[in-house]
Formats: structure tokens, C-alpha cells, sequence
């Protein structure tokens, strides 16, 4: 039986990183081997610290490397997953950044059990199709209006049928200047675009400040009106909900765990669920969340905002939801997150997109394009060496 040999965490990023909400600057990519196979995962978190959750040294019983957990274990079935981790959230249970560390080992894993069998993730997650998936065409909103417009007209002249804006200055100003950007975008969608809105958690947990960009989120017709509180606001939200019967709150992007993608599913008064497979725990707790949504009447819907590498696997786990038929799909992406995969997630004629039909996550990773982003790390202890750039290798 298969043991995994090896794991090895590359960090990589843009030579600047701005202070914007984009998450594509930077990158932690997981290889893992075994077998003579090896599969690829990322994690969307910040590097360094998850480096650290892998190597650093046992603080007590519940702080243990995560790689202790991991190195040397059998890997042959998707129940061999589920029990790699299970044993690193018991053992690194006191270690907050464990399940987006565990993110990218979990879809990594996959990737590797896929290419093992032969078959796409989606598959051996029982799904007999991968449904095609409309796309919205993610990006921030422009720094003014009329910069919102153009960027709205952009995608729309590109054959996007939705598109969500978000972050940037919205809530930042007044109810005016907010209602100005979302006028100017529904313009440039044309009227029979799809509109979401990202708040970004401006509001904190005040509802009656969230509530009052309601009538400009109605005119401009939004389908969603996402993360407008804090993400464990969960009562602010349901009484938000109660407020917006046109206007669906969307979340979920900050879910850590299945746990708390159920509990906001439960008790928020969402219409959508927004789960990134490279926070929640990876691929494994992110096909619970997508079978509770199905199971609650919420519809599922991926977060994606970094690589095609990540795209595919945050479509895995509702692949083949038919129904369940929208995705983000990054299109302000920076150098250092396109030149991850050689291939791309593209759109077919009817500008739809679907997780590959390849085996594992489907994608292939281009070394050569990476290593300029490549960055150099050493973590020592005691003048041990824990953790050293490793050599980044197909």
C-alpha cells in the first residue's frame, strides 16, 4: 500500500505585494508524493504561518507538527484521507492555523488519489457528471464609478452573463456613493447581467448600516449582497435577512470548518453558501458543506479568488450538483497565480465552465514559470534547521 514519502510547502508571490484585497499576490503550494505519484493542493492563507503550523516544534499534546501527523501514512482511498485528517485536527487541535494548512495537504491528497486511479476528483466523490457551471467574472470594484462601469462593460463585452464586485472603497463612504457604484455597474452588465455585491465585512456587526445600502442593492437589481457583517455575526445576519426578501445574503468564504459553514447555513438566514476549499479544510469538509446546502435549500456556490490550480478544487465538491450552477471565476488575477498551472479552467462556447473531466484536480503544474516567484525561506530552532525552501521539482 502507498505511503506518503514526502510533503513539500512552496511559497511563492508577487516580488510586491500591494495592500489590496487580492488574494492571487501569493501562493502556499503543497507537492505531496507517494507511490511514484504525486498531486499538488494550495492553500489560500498566508504562507509563512501555515509553514510554520508544518514544522514548528511541539508546544504540548494538542500542538504537534502537522507533518508529524502525515509523513509515512498509508494513502490509498478517500477514507485514508478523511482519517489523515482527523489525526492531524486532533493533534494540532490547539494550533489556529491547522485547517488552512490541512486545506492544501487535503486537496493535495485528492490530486494524488486521483492520478493514482486514473479518475477526476468529482468522481470518486460519488458524482456521476460534472455539470457545467455559469461563471461570474470576480473582481473589485473600480476606485470610482465610472471606473466601476468600465471594468463592468469589460466583462460583459467578454461574454460574461454575471459579474460581482467587491472590497475596494464599498461602505467605506456614503450610501450615495455606493448606490453610484452599483448604478454604474448594473449599466455596464447591460440589464439582463447578473449582479453580485461583496461587501467584505465593512459593516462589522452594525445591520442598520449594512441595511441602508438596501435600496440601491434593489434598484440595481443585485442577485446577492455578500459578507456585509462580521463572519460570525450570525444572529446581525439573520435579522439583516428579514430585511432583504429581493436581495439574498451571501457568505461563507470565512468558514473554517464544516461546523461553521453548517451553522451559518442554520442559523445566518443565508441564500448562498460561499466555500473555499482552500480554508475550510480542503476538498473533504467542503463536500459536506456542498451536501448539507443541498440537503437546507442553500445554494452552494464556490470562493475562488487565486489560482486555476484552487478553481478546480473548489469545484470539486459541487460538481455534480446540477441545480447549483453558478462559480467565481477570478479574471484580475496576478502573474504569480496564473503561471501556477500550465492549463486553465476555460469557458466553452456556451460560457459556461466545469471541473476537468482529467484525473485528480485535472491540473498541470508549471515549474519553470514558478520558480522567479519562488520565494526563499529557512526557519530555525535552537540552530536546527525546521524548514528550508525545497527544490521545486514537477
Amino acid at each position: 500500500m502507498p505511503k506518503i514519502e514526502s510533503v513539500d510547502l512552496f511559497y511563492v508571490s508577487m516580488p510586491v505585494v500591494e495592500d489590496i484585497s487580492d488574494g492571487s499576490q501569493d501562493a502556499l503550494l503543497f507537492r505531496v508524493a507517494a507511490g511514484g505519484t504525486v498531486g499538488w493542493g494550495e492553500a489560500e492563507a498566508s504562507p509563512l504561518p501555515s509553514i510554520a503550523s508544518w514544522v514548528a516544534p511541539m508546544s504540548h499534546g494538542f500542538c504537534h507538527p502537522i507533518m508529524t501527523s502525515v509523513l509515512g501514512e498509508s494513502i490509498n482511498s478517500p477514507e485514508d484521507i478523511a482519517r489523515i485528517a482527523a489525526r492531524v485536527k486532533r493533534r494540532s487541535l490547539d494550533i489556529l492555523q491547522t485547517d488552512h494548512t490541512l486545506s492544501g495537504l487535503d486537496e493535495a491528497l485528492w490530486d494524488l488519489l486521483g492520478r493514482m486511479r486514473g479518475e477526476p476528483v468529482w468522481k470518486m466523490l460519488g458524482y456521476r457528471k460534472s455539470w457545467p457551471k455559469t461563471p461570474y467574472a470576480s473582481q473589485l470594484f473600480g476606485e470610482t464609478a465610472q471606473e466601476t462601469y468600465q471594468k463592468a462593460k469589460q466583462v460583459a463585452d467578454a461574454g460574461y452573463r454575471a459579474t460581482k464586485f467587491g472590497w475596494s472603497n464599498f461602505g467605506l463612504g456614503t450610501p450615495k456613493q455606493d448606490a453610484d457604484h452599483l448604478m454604474a455597474a448594473r449599466e455596464g452588465i447591460g440589464k439582463d447581467g447578473i449582479l453580485l455585491v461583496d461587501a467584505g465585512c465593512v459593516f462589522d456587526a452594525d445591520v442598520e448600516r449594512a441595511a441602508k445600502r438596501l435600496p440601491a442593492l434593489k434598484a440595481a437589481r443585485a442577485t446577492w449582497y455578500e459578507e456585509p457583517l462580521d463572519r460570525d455575526a450570525l444572529g446581525e445576519y439573520k435579522a439583516l435577512s428579514k430585511r432583504t426578501p429581493k436581495v439574498a445574503l451571501a457568505g461563507g468564504e470565512g468558514c473554517y470548518t464544516f461546523q461553521m459553514a453548517k451553522q451559518m447555513m442554520d442559523f445566518a438566514g443565508v441564500g448562498f453558501i460561499q466555500i473555499d476549499a482552500g480554508r475550510i479544510g480542503g476538498i473533504t469538509p467542503a463536500k459536506q458543506a456542498a451536501d448539507y446546502a443541498k440537503a437546507k435549500g442553500v445554494t452552494f456556490v464556490n470562493h475562488t479568488f487565486t489560482s486555476h490550480l484552487q478553481l478546480s478544487a473548489s469545484l470539486q465538491p459541487y460538481a455534480g450538483l446540477r441545480e447549483h450552477e453558478i462559480c467565481e471565476y477570478p479574471v484580475e488575477l496576478k502573474a504569480v497565480a496564473m503561471a501556477i498551472t500550465r492549463n486553465t479552467i476555460a469557458r466553452d462556447k456556451n460560457g459556461q465552465v466545469s471541473a476537468p473531466d482529467a484525473p485528480g484536480l485535472g491540473m498541470e503544474i508549471d515549474v519553470d514559470a514558478l520558480r522567479p516567484y519562488l520565494v526563499d525561506v529557512s526557519i530555525k530552532v535552537g540552530g536546527k534547521a525546521l524548514y528550508e525552501t525545497p527544490k521545486l521539482r514537477a
